[in-house]
């Protein structure tokens, strides 16, 4: 797959896991009644993030907002907040990935500055779609918890007999709808996280010039070192360095595995 296939599909991937996200959290069905065992059916109760419904059998339905915020659940209020945190960082994340398709030109942007906007809108749609698991996760949590307590309750008494009624409630169309979402906003961060590596430049493991001296050498012995300039043979321009006194012939340099030119 191509890098602008995989940026394309990574992106129409995040964007419905991004507009799932939005509509799992607007939803009124995270939680229904359970009709199991229930002799009462002409009222069916539902609840949601915002607010809890009321449907009657003659069709009628009646929604009352939670009019407190203190008073409700923890874990009610986190499930919020992990979800609007979801969908805050989709949003930032589709914004930079738009900038950093391929097939999009801006100016004289370069591909280095485009594989660092698609790695990071990459780390926020994980980042979103895990938000949103998380939290519809929890809430389902809560409920399987608030099932099998209200179970507990209902059946009590000699016998087993079913002494009291208490509503419960099971999974809602919003939690699949959540899961999906954020399963597909992860995806499409992976794959662009993939896809950033096509568009990183490759860089060359050797960077280095090398010099080559013409028409001077320098040989180089323990005990000092004779440069020779000119191109002839000629005695009288060389020069002796030495930090003792030597003869010409002891100065004469031979050549070795150490010498260098």
């Amino acid at each position: 797959m191509s890098t602008t296939t995989c940026q394309v599909v990574a992106f129409l991937l995040s964007i419905l896991g991004l507009a799932g996200c939005i509509a799992a959290t607007g939803m009124d069905m995270w939680s229904t009644q359970d009709l199991y065992d229930n002799p009462v059916t002409s009222v069916f109760q539902y609840e949601g993030l915002w607010r809890s419904c009321v449907r009657q059998s003659s069709g009628f339905t009646e929604c009352r907002p939670y009019f407190t915020i203190l008073g409700l659940p923890a874990m009610l209020q986190a499930v919020r907040a992990l979800m609007i945190v979801g969908i805050v960082l989709g949003a930032i994340g589709l914004l930079v990935s738009i900038f950093a398709l391929k097939c999009i030109r801006i100016g004289s942007m370069e591909d280095s500055a485009k594989a660092n906007m698609t790695l990071t809108s990459g780390i926020m749609f994980i980042v979103s779609g895990l938000c949103a698991i998380a939290g519809v996760s929890v809430f389902a949590n809560m409920l399987v918890t608030n099932f099998w307590m209200s179970t507990a309750n209902m059946y009590t008494g000699m016998g087993g007999m079913v002494q009291t009624v208490q509503t419960r409630y099971t999974f809602g169309a919003a939690l699949f709808v959540g899961w999906v979402a954020g399963g597909l906003t992860l995806i499409g961060g992976v794959m662009m996280c993939i896809a950033c590596r096509g568009l990183a430049p490759e860089e060359t493991n050797y960077k280095a010039v090398s010099y080559h001296a013409s028409g001077h050498s320098v040989a180089y012995k323990p005990g000092g070192f004779k440069a020779s300039a000119g191109f002839g043979s000629n005695t009288k321009n060389k020069k002796t360095y030495d930090g003792g006194a030597h003869t010409e012939d002891e100065l004469q340099s031979y050549p070795s595995k150490h010498d260098y030119v």
